[in-house]
């Protein structure tokens, strides 16, 4: 199950606040918390509370829905950052003249959702039926990429002999 939190309007402009969430996407909510924390970028705080909005909501749904949801299992599935409507200003700029420019706002998404455990089904045990043959844990074999080719080593330049001067005039 998915739990969001939306922030709508906000006078930041989407590029800047999609930066810090590429920093929590896919990451565990504890670890993505600790990062908004300590985040040097100015639209974190609000981040953090968003993405503190997004637990409560599965607190919530924990308790008053009666779903299974374990807390700590929570990671961030999405994160995005949307464009706004963008306020119009006029700059005075010399001789009379005017410059245009935007002012951009943005509406930020966090959804968090459960990540699936052991036994398959985020939030549901399964139990093992008598006589039934238990799974194998499923190896993975890792490929190594194959080496790259060295480049050609490029040939020394010739080396460039000094002008000659000409020779000086005696005095007489």
């Amino acid at each position: 199950m998915e739990f969001t939190a939306k922030l709508n309007y906000v006078r930041v402009s989407p590029q800047k606040v999609r930066l810090v969430l590429d920093l929590i996407k896919g990451r565990r909510v504890e670890e993505a918390l600790d990062t908004l924390l300590y985040a040097k970028k100015g639209i974190a705080p609000k981040l953090y509370k968003l993405l503190r909005s997004a637990v409560e909501n599965a607190n919530y749904a924990s308790a008053e829905k009666g779903l299974d949801i374990d807390v700590d299992r929570l990671y961030v599935k999405r994160a995005v950052a949307n464009d706004g409507p963008r306020m119009k200003r006029i700059r005075p700029a010399p001789m009379g003249r005017a410059y245009h420019y935007q002012r951009r706002i943005s509406h930020v998404e966090i959804a968090l959702e459960e990540k699936a455990g052991r036994n398959g089904e985020a939030g549901l045990v399964q139990t093992v039926q008598e006589g039934a043959p238990a799974k194998k844990p499923v190896r993975r074999v890792v490929k190594k990429a194959p080496a790259k080719k060295k480049a050609a080593a490029k040939k020394p330049e010739a080396k460039k002999s000094a002008a000659k001067k000409p020779a000086k005039k005696k005095k007489k």
